[in-house]
């Protein structure tokens, strides 16, 4: 399977999308804010859209749409503080809106439906020098900005208080959203992106730990999704996205048998 240069693109991909996806996962659901993750992902299919129409690689036009989206909730939640569904619905209509007409106007030159559905064909040596960079980008903000990250996650409204520049980290946030998205449609798609942003960080989290441990299981845990579901769909012919999405529930349901049995057993005694 390794022979094929596409499944060592898919692969050295799949690597980074499975470490930084948790990474931003996990702040965006002890935020609560879990639901901005599926509204950006949807927003990431306007961005390929976007640069399909205007000859410019899809990742790229996916990154620069979707960060723009992410700033755009951001500011809006000064609007609206107190509804923040209302502001994942206007940026879904946005977005969703730009992506519909788009595709439907006949101009696109290529076929945006692998986006949707995950393709491990459609990697590209560009796609890769691109995942490396916003990576990299990634995580050094992510340490930089750790301590502030996590003060905000647990209380934002402290975070205010203590002097953290709340907003302007999480406008720096929306745009690690927009990098994490951007870099996974290629393998995982549109439709099922989101699960790869909170289903890892809702497994590690049923085993109760600390933050950095339950951080590290959240990586592993998308580790093995990623990769089982990447391996899997190659041999039995099926888009990675979905069944990399079936893997992922598949593995919480496990994790939460385990936990009710464990349960069980200490009782029992």
């Amino acid at each position: 399977m390794l022979d094929y240069s596409f499944m060592r693109n898919a692969l050295f991909v799949s690597v980074f999308i499975s470490i930084l996806c948790p990474c931003i996962g996990i702040f965006l659901v002890l935020r609560r804010y879990s639901m901005i993750g599926d509204t950006l992902s949807h927003a990431s299919l306007a961005g390929v859209a976007i640069g399909l129409l205007t000859g410019q690689n899809p990742v790229l036009g996916a990154f620069v749409f979707t960060s723009v989206c992410g700033a755009l909730i951001e500011f809006l939640r000064t609007y609206f503080k107190k509804y923040t569904d209302l502001i994942l619905t206007i940026v879904l209509a946005l977005s969703v809106g730009t992506a519909i007409t788009i595709i439907s106007s006949g101009r696109l030159h290529a076929n945006a439906d692998s986006f949707l559905f995950g393709s491990i064909l459609t990697v590209t040596r560009f796609d890769m020098v691109m995942v490396v960079i916003l990576s990299a980008v990634s995580v050094l903000a992510l340490i930089f900005l750790y301590h502030q990250m996590l003060y905000i996650a647990y209380d934002e409204e402290a975070a205010k208080v203590a002097g953290v520049r709340v907003r302007l980290i999480n406008y720096v946030f929306s745009i690690l959203v927009a990098s994490a998205i951007s870099m996974s449609i290629r393998i995982v798609g549109v439709l099922v992106l989101s699960s790869m942003i909170a289903l890892p960080v809702a497994t590690a989290l049923q085993l109760g730990r600390g933050f950095k441990i339950t951080l590290l299981f959240s990586i592993f845990f998308s580790v093995v999704d990623i990769m089982t579901g990447l391996f899997v769909s190659y041999y039995i012919g099926v888009a990675p996205g979905g069944f990399t999405a079936l893997v992922s529930v598949a593995v919480l349901v496990l994790v939460l048998l385990a936990k009710k049995v464990s349960a069980s057993l200490r009782s029992a005694r």
